[in-house]
């Protein structure tokens, strides 16, 4: 089957960095879907395990985490989904990647496809929806209430025009309460978010504790800090609340958590891969939430966040993808689809 790899971690720029191979047919375990995978999207997590993973036993590294597709065959323990079933998903770190003509992946962290989407439109969403999601309601344990009304706590979402802050902002406006407010630095990131239904959007290029008195807001309770972490760190400390709660993704440098003391801050960190990572006894919650997603898509409740299509699955597409995310000028998410049939 073609797919896309590499051997040794390089820079992006190599033309070695990403190369199409052929690989063989992977075979299902007990619990296994084994999904033809009809298109990809490229996320930070791609960019990060290149860079450091080595090739093991002369197999390439495949990347990828996060499909859209149709299933082709299940294991003998399968019971969710049959062969022709379309399917979306965020797979497991410790397994390969999607990008790949045939992958397999337990049918626990699989959701059924919004049948609203086509495949491209599809493939943006898994990764980011389960990772909003979780941050908003299993790590921040905000509650999912009916919208509307004067909003009586606010949410800080640093860095919202990425893939997570996309999908976060509207999960936020459609199951809670909450008044959102995102951050983004430059007019096409700022309409974004605002299109997307942020109440109101400030700039984390200027301190954040300004930015949200200038908007009248003062403190949020709850901030979900999607990136730079470290950079803003002493500004989020000022803008959260007395007892707010703050929700990290990324991979600070440093941060010095005794000054989330003083205020009494809780620090929650969500990694989506670590239901799978541990087998963890509540591993299918990840497919109940991707098909919640499903339904809130095909009632109109969600759009996907689509922000480039690249393009057909192959190694020089992926680069230039790769590229882009590395320039963390990104808005929305990268996809790719088919593998030139």
């Amino acid at each position: 089957m073609k797919a896309v790899g590499y051997y040794e971690p390089l820079s992006i720029t190599e033309a070695n960095a990403l190369i199409d191979v052929e690989l063989p047919e992977p075979v299902a375990g007990e619990r296994d879907l084994i999904v033809e995978v009809r298109a990809v999207s490229v996320n930070p997590v791609d960019t990060k395990i290149r860079k450091s993973r080595k090739a093991e036993g002369g197999v390439p590294v495949v990347l990828g985490w996060d499909a859209a597709g149709v299933v082709r065959s299940v294991g003998a323990k399968v019971t969710l989904f049959k062969p022709g079933d379309r399917v979306w998903y965020a797979g497991s770190l410790v397994r390969p990647g999607t990008n790949a003509e045939l992958h397999a992946v337990d049918e626990r962290i699989v959701g059924r496809m919004p049948t609203s989407l086509d495949f491209a439109a599809a493939a943006a969403l898994p990764l980011t929806a389960l990772t909003a999601w979780e941050l908003l309601f299993d790590r921040l344990q905000i509650e999912q209430t009916q919208p509307g009304g004067p909003a009586a706590q606010t949410l800080l979402i640093v860095g919202a025009a990425g893939g997570v802050g996309s999908i976060m902002i509207q999960l936020a406006r459609k199951l809670t309460a909450l008044n959102v407010v995102a951050t983004a630095s430059r007019q096409e990131t700022q309409q974004w978010v605002t299109e997307l239904g942020a109440q109101h959007v400030i700039d984390h290029t200027r301190p954040l504790a300004e930015e949200m008195k200038r908007i009248g807001v003062g403190h949020a309770q709850y901030v979900a800090s999607l990136t730079h972490t470290d950079r803003h760190f002493e500004q989020i400390v000022e803008a959260l609340a007395p007892q707010g709660r703050l929700g990290l993704i990324d991979d600070p440098e440093a941060i010095d958590v005794r000054l989330l003391k003083r205020k009494s801050v809780s620090l929650h960190w969500e990694l989506m891969y670590t239901r799978s990572l541990f087998d963890t006894p509540d591993v299918i919650r990840q497919h109940e939430v991707l098909c919640k997603v499903a339904d809130m898509v095909d009632a109109g409740a969600l759009r996907s966040t689509v922000g480039e299509n690249f393009g057909t699955i192959n190694a020089e597409n992926l680069r230039r993808a790769h590229q882009l995310l590395e320039s963390q000028r990104a808005q929305g998410k990268i996809v790719l689809e088919g593998f030139g049939k």
